[in-house]
């Protein structure tokens, strides 16, 4: 070891420790001061006749003590100072040499950790115990190498296995197995107000850590879930950057017009369902690479503490901590990403366009090209010339994005305080020209133990700021129905005078203005490219959420846990938006506004728990509490145009002002709750839990709601018959009951009288400024959704948990359904009110597993599968006319979808259903236009010839994931499977008319698809929209996820461990249905914002 002495002495140690001692004693006096023991040493020096050499890297000479000896041996004084270290001194002649006791030298040590299969660990901690500060990390290898006293003992530790203590002794190479702690995190689950050793969950939950999805380079929350767990339906809705819009349902869909998705929590606290202004969504705020665990609460016995907000269960968000005694690990992880659109709505060309209008008309080729029509087709360049572009509409409106994505982590932890800091950066651009996402986000967490570790606080801290681009996603229906031989500028200065150079249809319009005289033609397609770049709409978000918690281990009374968690989650948005002179929706005046939206969620709850073992068969875990819930938003906006200063009566003056536009709303919710688990010889376990709420959402009579769950469990792994059968190793019965509520979605103030004040337009000047109000639809009897639950389950596990499965089976009975409906005239301020209207159920089954299929020194294979079954039924409606009463919903392609709808609740059919009419098809199996079956034969097609047909929620819902390691390289892959969903294709109908009025309507040619010619259909009415033919098989088969990584120990020659990968995203589908995505939130296909391929590069550094 290299040594630094203070004083270079000219005689060696050896020397020293090999000489004859004979010393004379000497004595001093000290005064009492408070030195360094470096100014000790200088002092006896100063006043004795021995010099003292000593080795800063081994002795603390900074350390405070006091001389305060009087008439005393200089030596004596000495060993007094060094009491309290690891040295000692030698003395020869008049020279003094401190060095470490012969069982404290430093000697290199190093070594190996594996686990019990042989396979090295990654990232284990190894420390010299009582000195967390000299320690080091096993690289990819397993391997360590550290500097130790020879008398040291090592700590070795990993999440997920017992931690270890080792002797260093005379070995200089040390081969160390950790053994799985089935008691350490990876079997600790997370559940509502705690957390519980998976063994002994009772109910129906699905956790996925960070290990599991640390190759999922995702820049969004929900996507890291998709496919993960069984009875969690995600379906992603557009390729938007920044929008983490994937829609989460858990078994199937409970409600009708409430809010059908989970409540989130993410470190305890619940956020709210306002959402951010100016953000695509709320969970865009929570970095990816922060989290620690998703856990999924699905049945009652596991969701019913949560209460009236957990019907369609609960997702828990744990983010990340550091690790005490540890020393600090800064990593950074970041990916560069390229977005490409493999997949367009297939229009026709130029060429096929002029053809199809040829043939619609009937022309022959000469005809054709002296026809009207003809000369309407392409356009006139500056130079007069008649020409034809071949436009690819598509390709002009899209673009391949490049994006980026940084993190940077430091964690820790000084003895009791476990730190973690982390910042992120995120650069989305999106693959629709004009949208971009960036974010910037930071987060701190500390977790120490204080009073010997009765006190544990953890304390975090998150915040946000995004700047989102928001492209105008209507110009994506104008590309596909754009007409294909006109130019994207029309190159003359008709054009960039009335339309900022764009070429658009132009339609003359008398603005009382000398130099205006035109208006786009409303009529017509616009401009796909003009609709992008003719307006701005930017948003600028910020998020601020933290939560503290504290649990206290009563002194004398450990048993006993007192626990309070009081956090915030405060957000402002605000959109500006700026609409030139030339925007389509706002010509001649523009637009100029903003959009303001503040939000904050204030959450206190507090509780007492109570864990005791009586003897070894009884084990009690008692838990009660209060909470206390805030939600608050407050919402405004402001718009305006103006004249143009050429205008002939109101020259400059502000057009159309924005008027009484603040709004506020906030709810309340009170809550008691409490838990008792009981274990039976830790076999037979009982869950029994209740929660009594409280919301300001509801009148008085109804404002209170109790729900409760009970659950069984029987641990046959523990019975004597199956307790030494090593092949099995797991394997537990679940049985749980529980009634849970929902109110989200509602309103707040839904349940008394309330007025809006009127518009301008509106006012009736008899009395004050003449502002009037109009009164809102109320229902004072309104009152929670309430879902009944039963589930039964058994979790297996096999050959010391290499193979692990569960299997779950549920039925959910949710009645007093909210929803908006019809009432008779007169009885309510409107003609719909929000009501409770009755009730259905969803049942079904879930499947999981996991095979470890291969664990050897050099190979590792992973491989987990999941499968759904739900299906859903209307069990009730409260009756209005008739005896099938039926609410029409989801809206049409072509007609009046606010009277009618494609789809329909009706008792004794899914929730989900397609109501329509019967197509009736030709010899070719080509739909025959007009033509329907006459279901009830009465020789017309009406409204009772409609029937239910098909529906768009999935009956099989699969997903398999693979995971293979060959020494340092990865492989991975993910793929998910929907069955039994069917669609609406709403673009293949709205795009059907290729009549000579549907190709040609408004003074302007439209565009078709292709998937339109083979029908050839010269009408589409309401009833045509309403016809079985547009519900497509929507069944699908998707790759989500190919990985390729490798990891390293070195970089550059640098003790710099990570992992470099390529990934790709959203890689293929297979599926038979006609649109562009058969991934489709409600089964309404009328959008066509694609999903791009996405490339990533990423790269992960440990320093």
């Amino acid at each position: 070891m290299n040594k630094k002495f203070i004083r270079v002495l000219g005689l060696g140690v050896g020397l020293f420790l090999a000489g004859s001692l004979s010393v004379n004693a000497q004595k001093v006096s000290f005064n009492g001061e408070r030195l360094s023991l470096k100014q000790a040493f200088e002092k006896i020096e100063s006043v004795s006749k021995y010099k003292i050499a000593y080795n800063t890297s081994q002795l603390d000479v900074n350390k405070q003590v006091v001389l305060n000896q009087k008439n005393q041996d200089v030596l004596q004084i000495l060993s007094d100072l060094l009491k309290g270290t690891n040295c000692v001194y030698q003395v020869n002649d008049n020279y003094i040499v401190i060095t470490l006791k012969d069982d404290e030298k430093v000697k290199k040590i190093k070594g190996t950790i594996k686990d019990s299969a042989g396979e090295p660990i990654i990232g284990a901690n190894v420390i010299l115990k009582g000195d967390a500060t000299v320690g080091s990390i096993t690289d990819i290898d397993g391997n360590f190498d550290l500097s130790v006293p020879s008398n040291a003992t090592l700590q070795v530790s990993y999440i997920g296995y017992n931690t270890q203590d080792v002797p260093v002794g005379n070995k200089s190479f040390l081969n160390i197995t950790l053994k799985e702690d089935t008691e350490t995190l990876d079997e600790v689950v997370v559940v509502g107000y705690g957390s519980q050793k998976k063994v002994n969950v009772i109910g129906s939950i699905a956790s996925v850590d960070s290990k599991a999805l640390e190759s999922r380079a995702v820049p969004d929350v929900s996507n890291m879930l998709t496919g993960q767990m069984s009875g969690v339906t995600i379906t992603q809705e557009s390729g938007n950057p920044g929008q983490d819009a994937g829609t989460i349902r858990i078994r199937g869909v409970g409600s009708f017009g409430a809010t059908p998705s989970p409540l989130v929590l993410v470190d305890g606290l619940a956020m709210d369902n306002y959402g951010v202004q100016g953000m695509s969504n709320p969970l865009a705020l929570v970095n990816p690479a922060d989290i620690e665990s998703f856990t999924v609460l699905k049945d009652a016995s596991a969701t019913a503490i949560y209460g009236s907000r957990a019907s369609n269960g609960v997702i828990l968000i744990t983010t990340k901590k550091g690790q005490s005694n540890s020393k600090p690990r800064i990593s950074y992880n970041g990916n560069v990403s390229v977005s490409m659109v493999t997949d367009k709505l297939d229009v026709l060309n130029a060429k096929e366009f002029m053809k199809l209008v040829q043939n619609t008309y009937g022309y022959s080729d000469e005809e054709f090209l002296a026809s009207a029509e003809y000369q309407a087709l392409g356009y006139t360049n500056a130079q007069g010339e008649h020409l034809f572009a071949d436009t690819d509409w598509q390709d002009e409106i899209y673009r391949t994005a490049v994006s980026t994505d940084h993190n940077i982590t430091v964690s820790g932890g000084l003895k009791n305080m476990p730190y973690r800091v982390s910042l992120g950066y995120t650069n989305q651009q999106g693959i629709l020209k004009t949208s971009s996402f960036e974010r910037y986000t930071a987060s701190v967490n500390l977790s120490p133990s204080l009073f010997d570790e009765h006190l544990k606080v953890n304390f975090n801290a998150k915040g946000m700021y995004s700047v989102t681009s928001y492209a105008n996603t209507d110009a994506i229906g104008a590309a596909t129905s754009m007409d294909p031989t006109k130019p994207v500028y029309g190159g003359t200065e008709f054009y960039d005078k009335n339309f900022g150079g764009y070429w658009e249809w132009p339609e003359a319009v008398d603005w009382k203005d000398s130099e205006w005289g035109y208006n786009i033609n409303t009529l017509a397609t616009a401009n796909p490219v003009g609709m992008l770049n003719n307006r701005s709409d930017k948003g600028k978000s910020k998020v601020l959420m933290g939560n503290i918690e504290l649990d206290y281990k009563i002194h004398g009374f450990e048993d006993l846990h007192l626990h309070v968690n009081g956090g915030m989650d405060v957000a402002s948005g605000k959109s500006n938006k700026n609409y030139n002179r030339f925007d389509l929706d706002n010509y001649y005046y523009g637009r100029v506004g903003w959009n303001t939206q503040d939000t904050y969620n204030l959450s206190l709850n507090m509780y007492a728990q109570y864990m005791k073992d009586f003897g070894k068969a009884h084990h009690f875990d008692i838990m009660a509490g209060y909470e206390w819930q805030h939600f608050h938003k407050e919402t405004d906006y402001y718009y305006y145009g103006t004249y143009p200063d050429t205008n002939l009566e109101h020259a400059g003056e502000i057009y159309n002002p924005s008027e009484n536009t603040l709004y506020k709303t906030e709810n309340y919710l009170v809550s008691f709750f409490g838990r008792m688990n009981y274990s039976l010889l830790d076999r037979y376990l009982l869950t029994f839990t209740l929660r009594d709420d409280g919301s300001s959402r509801f009148s008085k009579k109804n404002r209170w709601g109790l729900f409760p769950s009970v659950a069984l469990a029987w641990k046959v792994k523990e019975e004597g018959f199956l307790k030494d059968v090593d092949a099995v190793s797991d394997f537990k019965f679940r049985a749980g009951y529980g009634i849970t509520g929902q109110q989200e979605g509602i309103g707040d103030y839904t349940y008394f009288a309330s007025y809006t004040p009127n518009s301008e337009g509106a006012y009736y000047p008899v009395l004050g400024n003449g502002i009037t109000y109009r009164p809102d639809a109320y229902n004072n009897d309104l009152t929670w959704e309430k879902t009944t639950t039963y589930n039964i389950g058994v979790d297996l596990g096999f050959l010391d948990n290499r193979i692990t499965a569960n299997f779950d089976y549920y039925y959910r009975k949710t009645k007093d359904l909210i929803n908006d409906v019809y009432v008779a005239a007169g009885s309510n301020f409107k003609n719909k009110v929000t009501s409770n209207i009755g009730s259905l159920h969803n049942k079904g089954f879930e499947f999981a597993v996991t095979w470890r299929a291969i664990q050897q020194k050099d190979w590792r294979w992973e491989l987990g599968f999941n499968l759904t079954h739900n299906t859903n039924e209307i069990d009730e409606l409260v009756k209005s006319t008739g005896d099938k009463y039926i609410i029409r919903h989801g809206g049409i392609a072509v007609g009046d979808s606010g009277s009618n709808g494609i789809k329909g609740y009706s008792v004794g059919e899914a929730v989900s259903a397609f109501y329509t009419y019967q197509q009736v098809y030709d010899e070719k199996g080509q739909p025959i236009e007009g033509e329907f079956v006459d279901r009830d034969n009465n020789g017309i097609i009406n409204d009772n010839d409609r029937y239910f047909y098909k529906k768009s929620d999935p009956d099989v819902l699969m997903g398999l994931s693979s995971k293979l390691i060959y020494k340092n390289w990865d492989f991975s892959f993910s793929l998910r499977a929907s069955l039994g969903n069917y669609a609406y294709n709403a673009v293949e109908c709205s795009r059907s008319d290729l009549s000579v009025t549907g190709i040609y309507s408004g003074n302007a040619w439209h565009n078709v698809p292709q998937m339109s010619l083979a029908k050839n259909w010269k009408k589409v009415d309401a009833l045509d929209a309403l016809s079985d033919y547009f519900i497509q098989n929507a069944s699908f088969l998707k790759c989500d996820n190919i990985t390729l990584g490798y990891s390293f120990d070195k970089l550059f020659g640098q003790k710099i461990s990570g992992r470099a990968y390529l990934t790709a995203q959203n890689v293929f589908t297979i599926t038979k249905y006609k649109g562009l995505d058969p991934e489709i939130n409600g089964g309404y296909d009328g959008s066509i914002y694609p999903r791009p391929l996405v490339g990533i590069f990423g790269l992960s550094l440990n320093f």
